[in-house]
């Protein structure tokens, strides 16, 4: 896996970088701080994958937190695997579920942090997914009904597309019934996905009964998604990708979905209905709309929003162009400028832009990136 080839000495991590900053993030404003300036710098993990027509997938990585203001460009392992010479901490909450890395005059020296997931002396905290973890989920009901353990169930459906927590309480109990996860961390799902070469892509402490919240003693702090190891499972899930050159072929292989439920699952993903994070169709008539990146259908894509948290990652096919993007962040609902929006216009920004960014990609274009083994 490599970046683009051309002229000009530009990275795609220093394009990436470079359309975070300009959001200039760090001025959103925060309702929990009656409106002023969130003021540390969010925490967002924004990962980018491209398939140029020629020549071998392109990605790159980039992380900012009020630890890593001007963002961190991520050394990925050969192969496009997993990022390397950095700690990814989890996220965490108080004795009240408050999650409080992320509350107002948050100090974070006097936090009791734990290691999610590699080392370095560099570390990003890894924001907690809030519904994006339902893609998690939707991937281990395909295995079980690849295993035949299970039949499609309705409620995957209504997971995906309008992210009811309901369904998702289903999905989770059928996932216990059948196995592949239980109440404790070291589950069989959380194994596969690091079978997959996905370490930081876990589903911990859910229940029998479908808990998967704070109050069931799963949800923040225990429940874990990265931008790089999100990018790379839908890479797994896209039958128009190339082979993921991070996994061992042959023998050795894992076994991933078949090609018919990776279909089932990249079909519901195109029915999302809330196009509000990344993208901003949902949103159109709201006062101040911004433009996003593309829609589904052509948006393949799960949302996931709190208060303290959005999320979105998906597989973009549009004329001349495919990709798949992730990105996960502290910027919630308390961000929003309307009680309809998910967050602020400022990430739908940030999805236009990283659509230009693999157009130019997809399309050879020397401002974009150079050609350096990633």
């Amino acid at each position: 896996m490599t970046s683009a080839s051309g002229s000009a000495p530009v990275s795609l991590g220093l394009a990436l970088q470079r359309a975070v900053q300009a959001q200039s993030f760090a001025r959103t404003p925060d309702h929990w701080q009656n409106g002023k300036p969130v003021g540390p710098h969010p925490s967002i993990d924004l990962a980018l994958v491209v398939f140029p027509a020629a020549g071998p997938p392109v990605g790159a990585n980039v992380l900012f937190s009020r630890e890593h203001p001007g963002g961190h460009v991520a050394r990925i392992g050969p192969g496009g695997s997993s990022v390397q010479r950095l700690r990814f901490d989890a996220d965490q909450r108080d004795a009240q579920d408050n999650s409080a890395a992320w509350l107002p005059g948050s100090d974070w020296r006097r936090l009791d942090w734990k290691p999610l997931h590699g080392a370095g002396a560099l570390r990003f905290v890894a924001p907690y997914p809030a519904s994006l973890l339902k893609l998690m989920v939707a991937v281990g009901v395909a295995l079980a009904v690849d295993r035949g353990l299970a039949a499609w169930p309705d409620s995957l459906e209504p997971m995906i597309v309008v992210s009811s927590n309901e369904a998702t309480d289903e999905c989770v109990a059928l996932l216990h019934r059948v196995g592949l996860l239980t109440p404790h961390a070291d589950n069989p799902l959380n194994a596969i996905f690091a079978g997959w070469g996905l370490p930081t892509l876990q589903l911990n402490r859910t229940r029998p009964n479908g808990g998967w919240r704070n109050n069931d003693g799963a949800g923040v702090g225990q429940i874990h998604m990265t931008a790089w190891d999100t990018v790379r499972l839908l890479w797994l899930l896209d039958r128009q990708a190339p082979p993921p050159p991070w996994l061992a072929r042959g023998e050795q292989a894992p076994v991933l979905p078949s090609a018919a439920v990776r279909e089932r699952l990249h079909g519901v993903l195109k029915r999302q209905q809330l196009d509000e994070i990344l993208s901003s169709g949902s949103l159109r008539d709201v006062p101040g709309w911004v433009q996003g990146g593309p829609d589904a259908p052509d948006f393949a894509h799960k949302t996931g929003t709190t208060d303290n948290y959005a999320a979105d990652a998906g597989i973009v096919h549009t004329p001349g162009l495919h990709c798949i993007v992730a990105v996960l962040s502290s910027l919630g609902s308390r961000h929003a400028p309307h009680e309809r929006c998910a967050t602020t216009w400022k990430l739908p920004a940030l999805g236009a832009a990283v659509h230009h960014i693999a157009q130019q990609v997809m399309g050879g274009n020397a401002n974009a990136a150079t050609t350096t083994k990633v």
